[in-house]
Parts: structure tokens; C-alpha cells; sequence
């Protein structure tokens, strides 16, 4: 076989091992890639096992595939333990018990929030990466960072102390989901009541939702993020209607830079909402 020559020279090199750690490729456990979500092991390793074991291979059963009626169709996940909490210390007290969620036993730590409670304005993440699943808290690495330059660009600050000019920090999901991928329906739909719970109980006068994630949850829409920001609606949560202002995450912004421009549009919406009201 020949081999293909590597022309990536030793800094695109490093770069690019850095990216893959910051994605959350963060392990090496094998030369090909395995598709585990299988409910069957994959065709060769199952060939192996049986010809060991001198038996025959039946042909592995094809995935089942979601039909359009039952995604449309919310999920019944029963009575949440989020609505018995009666602050936000107790959210994160339930969270640490709730072992519903699969994330969880893959994930190093539950990454509630961040920030004043007291705060103003709330904002919501989509899912803890790997500084944060490190740490526990959300918004702590390379984006967390740029997200707070951006909050201090329009005076604004996850640590200070007045109500004014601090903001409070959560996610749609408290664990990391494997690789950084994208939550799944099911995962989001069990860590929501949490999220809409701490709304109630933190009773923020804005909600800036950074990403497509969350400005979906709380919004019901589906569009893309670029549609979405920029433009104010109004999330109902338990019969209080609250101004919700979607943006764009700053982890896109660190892949596409040129794009901060648009956010800082949106933070300069932020602080004119939040100085007329």
C-alpha cells in the first residue's frame, strides 16, 4: 500500500491537534473508527467471534429508522424532580442526583451554571465542553473567554456583584455529550425542565440564548442561527413573558471570526434593550 505524504508542516501540525482536543477528540482508542451506537457488534468483529466459535453469521439487522409522525411527537418523559426545587442551590443539588440522562455517566462533572443568581439578563448555552466538563462550570475555555471579552465590551460581567452589570450562566444540557456532538431530542427534552425551572426561579429580565440550541427550546422555532439573531421574541415561561434575544455562540465566532461583527450588532441590541428598560 503506498502511503500518503503528510505535507502539513510542524506548526498546522499542532494546530490542528489542538482544534481536534478543543472538538473533544481528546482520546485515541483505536486505528478505525467504530460505529457504537450499533445495538450488534460491527459485521468483522462478530465474523471473528463466531468462526472462533465454528458457528455461521446471520446478517445483522438494519437499524430502525425514526418515522416523520413519531419525531414530530413530544416525548413523555413524566414528572420531572426539577419542579420540586425551590432555588437554584436545589437545582444543582437534583442535578447531582438525576441519573436519568445518559450523558451523565460519560461525563466528568455536572456543569450547572455560573454568574449572579440576582443577574439581570440570563444566558443559555447548549452543552458543557471539555474545559467545562473538566472544571463544572460553563463557559470556561477559549469560547467561555471570548464570551466574556464580548460581555465587557457592553459592560457586563459573569463575577460582578450589582444586579445592573452581571449576568448569570447556564446550558440547555448539564453534561458533556461524548465528542462534543450534539445533543439528541431525548437528552435535551430531559435536561429542559431544569433549564425552564431555573428561569422561574432566577427570573432574569432578558434571555440572550447563545447558539441554534437553546433559541430553538425556548422559542419552539427551527431556523438556523443566522436567521434567528439579531431578533427579539418573547419566550413564555410559566405564563411570564420574557425578551429573548438569540446569538451566535462563541465557538462558531472562533472558526468564523468575520462573523463577530453580527454578534456585536447583537450585543449592542443587548445593552440599548437593557438601558430602556
Amino acid at each position: 500500500m503506498e502511503t500518503k505524504q503528510n505535507d502539513m508542516t510542524p506548526h498546522e501540525a499542532a494546530e490542528a491537534l489542538r482544534w481536534l482536543a478543543e472538538m473533544g477528540a481528546d482520546e485515541i482508542i483505536g486505528e478505525n473508527p467504530v460505529d457504537r451506537t450499533l445495538t450488534s457488534p460491527p459485521a468483522a468483529a462478530q465474523k471473528r467471534g463466531l468462526s472462533e466459535a465454528g458457528g455461521t453469521m446471520a446478517a445483522p439487522a438494519a437499524p430502525p429508522r425514526a418515522t416523520a409522525a413519531a419525531a414530530a411527537q413530544p416525548l413523555a418523559l413524566g414528572p420531572s424532580p426539577a419542579a420540586a426545587c425551590a432555588s437554584l442551590a436545589e437545582i444543582r443539588e437534583a442535578l447531582e442526583r438525576f441519573d436519568a440522562c445518559p450523558l451523565k455517566k460519560t461525563a466528568t462533572s455536572t456543569c450547572f451554571a455560573d454568574g449572579n443568581p440576582a443577574a439581570r439578563v440570563m444566558l443559555v448555552g447548549e452543552a458543557p465542553g471539555r474545559d467545562e466538563d473538566i472544571q463544572g462550570k460553563p463557559f470556561v475555555g477559549r469560547s467561555g473567554q471570548l464570551l466574556d471579552r464580548m460581555l465587557a465590551a457592553v459592560g457586563l460581567s459573569r463575577s460582578a456583584q450589582d444586579r445592573e452589570s452581571s449576568v448569570f450562566i447556564t446550558n440547555v444540557i448539564f453534561w458533556r455529550p461524548p465528542g462534543n456532538r450534539t445533543p439528541t431530542e431525548a437528552e435535551s427534552q430531559m435536561c429542559l425542565p431544569f433549564l425552564l425551572r431555573a428561569i422561574e426561579l432566577q427570573k432574569p429580565d432578558v434571555i440572550v440564548c447563545l447558539g441554534a440550541t437553546p433559541a430553538h427550546r425556548l422559542t419552539g422555532r427551527n431556523d438556523g442561527i443566522l436567521k434567528l439573531r439579531g431578533k427579539w421574541v418573547t419566550a413564555n415561561v410559566s405564563g411570564r413573558n420574557i425578551p429573548l434575544l438569540p446569538t451566535l455562540h462563541p465557538a462558531y465566532l472562533l472558526r468564523q471570526p468575520a462573523q463577530k461583527r453580527l454578534a456585536w450588532r447583537d450585543l449592542l441590541s443587548l445593552r440599548q434593550m437593557l438601558d430602556a428598560h
